[in-house]
C-alpha cells in the first residue's frame, strides 16, 4: 500500500527529521546483519544513538506534542507504551541479536505510527499558539552522526 508524503506543519518537521534518523538507525541494523557485522559492534552503535537521539527525543514528544491531544487520548496511550517498549529494548541486556531485531520491528513501526496517525492527528487539533511553542521549544537541530564504526557501509 502506498503512503502519501504528509504535509507537516513546519513545528513538527524537526520531529519529522527526526524520525527520518530513526528509521535511518533501523537500516543500519538490517545492513549490520545483512554483512554479518557483530552484534556487539551494531549495539554500540544502537545505544549511542538511544541515548544521544531517541531520549531526547521521547521527552520533546511526551512533555509537548503529546499533551496536545491528552495523555487520555488513545493514539498517544498507544505512543506511550510503545515508548515503554522500546526503552525497555534499549536497556535490555539479554540476546542482543534478538534484541536489535526487536529493536529494529519495533521503532520502524512505532515511527510509521507516529507520521502516518499520531502526527497527522495532533496537528489537525493543534491550535496556531500551541505550534508556535512548539516551534520555540523545539529548535531544529544538525544531526551529527558517530562514525566512528560505519559497520552498515561494509
Amino acid at each position: 500500500m502506498q503512503h502519501q508524503p504528509q504535509k507537516r506543519h513546519k513545528a513538527l518537521q524537526p520531529l519529522s527529521r527526526e524520525h527520518h534518523f530513526g528509521l535511518l538507525l533501523c537500516y543500519k541494523i538490517k545492513m549490520g546483519f545483512r554483512y554479518q557485522i557483530a552484534t556487539k559492534r551494531i549495539k554500540t552503535y544502537a545505544d549511542w544513538f538511544y541515548k544521544t537521539h531517541l531520549i531526547p527525543h521521547f521527552e520533546m514528544e511526551e512533555n509537548h506534542i503529546f499533551p496536545i491531544l491528552g495523555n487520555d487520548h488513545e493514539l498517544v496511550k498507544r505512543a506511550l507504551t510503545e515508548h515503554k517498549n522500546l526503552i525497555h529494548l534499549f536497556e535490555e541486556s539479554n540476546d542482543e541479536t534478538i534484541t536489535l531485531q526487536h529493536i529494529k520491528d519495533q521503532l520502524e513501526q512505532h515511527i510509521r505510527f507516529e507520521e502516518r496517525v499520531l502526527f497527522p492527528e495532533i496537528q489537525k487539533i493543534a491550535t496556531e499558539a500551541e505550534l508556535i511553542d512548539i516551534e520555540k521549544i523545539h529548535q531544529p537541530e544538525v544531526f551529527e552522526d558517530n562514525t566512528d564504526d560505519e559497520f552498515w557501509t561494509k
